[in-house]
Formats: structure tokens, sequence, C-alpha cells
């Protein structure tokens, strides 16, 4: 069964390969995948995507920016982006109250970033490409990336890592590189654009 599923995802991207597709941006909290997404969508719209915040799970809900279309000499891609709340394995509402907030809203917002994950798992299913986002300025041997990459696996996606914040001193993108090698990683600042032509290259490569 599990072989019979694999294979009619290779027909269907086979067959797909020129048509629109469903690119997901997943990763862990507070690794940069709605400025990637804000930086995506200027580029090519004119328009940001989400709201960025310094707390974790900003995103609860599943975004999706419809009909974006990237150009690179005569390479052409159309796709709908979707902007996926941060993968947790535990979320404690007294992490958001250490950031400020007051317990009813911290409640608040650790249900709707558990509901959250469990969404952006379930959404998996239905991506064509998948570009996990990790902040390359931390250690990427963590639980919850070996979850993420473990589905990606599971269900045979084609995957793109983005090493992102390569502005800052701390970042490592070989020692992302050394834990992920199966995968292509693109070292980039989603917020001030480094590197970008070389993520929208990676695209074009995968999908």
């Amino acid at each position: 069964m599990q072989l019979f599923n694999i294979f009619k995802k290779f027909l269907r991207r086979l067959f797909n390969k020129k048509k629109h597709l469903k690119i997901g941006l997943y990763g862990p909290p507070n690794g940069g995948k709605t400025t990637l997404a804000n930086r995506i969508c200027q580029d090519w719209l004119g328009e940001d995507m989400g709201k960025v915040s310094n707390i974790a799970h900003e995103t609860r809900e599943i975004q999706i920016k419809e009909q974006i279309h990237i150009k690179s000499g005569s390479k052409e891609l159309s796709f709908n982006l979707v902007d996926t709340p941060g993968i947790a394995t535990k979320i404690d509402y007294e992490e958001f109250i250490k950031a400020g907030m007051k317990e009813n809203e911290a409640k608040k917002r650790a249900k709707e970033a558990t509901k959250g994950v469990i969404d952006a798992i379930k959404w998996l299913d239905n991506m064509d490409v998948v570009v996990v986002v990790l902040d390359s300025t931390k250690d990427p041997y963590t639980q919850v990336n070996l979850t993420i990459i473990g589905n990606l696996e599971a269900r045979n996606i084609p995957v793109i890592i983005v090493a992102n914040k390569i502005d800052l001193k701390k970042a490592n993108i070989r020692r992302i590189e050394a834990a992920f090698p199966q995968y292509k990683v693109v070292g980039i600042s989603a917020k001030y654009g480094d590197n970008i032509e070389e993520f929208y290259n990676a695209l074009f490569e995968v999908a």
C-alpha cells in the first residue's frame, strides 16, 4: 500500500510538472517562515503575506497566497504559497506568560498553536514541494526538526532546506548541511533578501 501511494504521488508530480503547484513553508517556530513568505510575496506580488513577531507561534493558522508566478530567464514557475504554523513537540502556555502575555491570552495562544501544528502536519499531504526553514544560528539536531524531516521522507515530497538568518554572526550553514545531507541547503537572509536568487533557482530545480 505504501509503495502504491509513493508511485501514485510520483505520477501526479510527473504529469503536473508544468502546472500550478502548492509549495509549503515548514519548520520550527521563529525560524523565519513568515519572513520568507513576505519576502517572496514582496518580490513577486508587491505585498506582505503575514504578520511577524519575536514571540513564538505568531502564525497559528494556515495562510495561503495564491497565484504567485516567478521567473528566471526562460524559466517560469506558478504556485500557491502555504505558510504553516511552527511545528513544536510541546507548547506550554507558561512560555507565553514569560514573554509578557496575560494568563488567559497565553492559554488561548497555546490552544490555537497546538491546533495549528496538527493542521500543518495534515496539510503535508497536499504539498507538491516543501521548504523547511531553519534558523542557521541554532543547533539543527532537534526532535522537532527530525520529526519534520521524518514526515517528509515518509511522504516522498521534494524538499529544500533554507538555512535562514545568515546575516547573523552565529550563522552556521555547514552544520545544517551535515545534519541533513540528503537535501539541498540554501543559506539566505529572508529579512534582508541576501542570496534569495539562489533560493528561487533551487525552487526551479525541485519543482
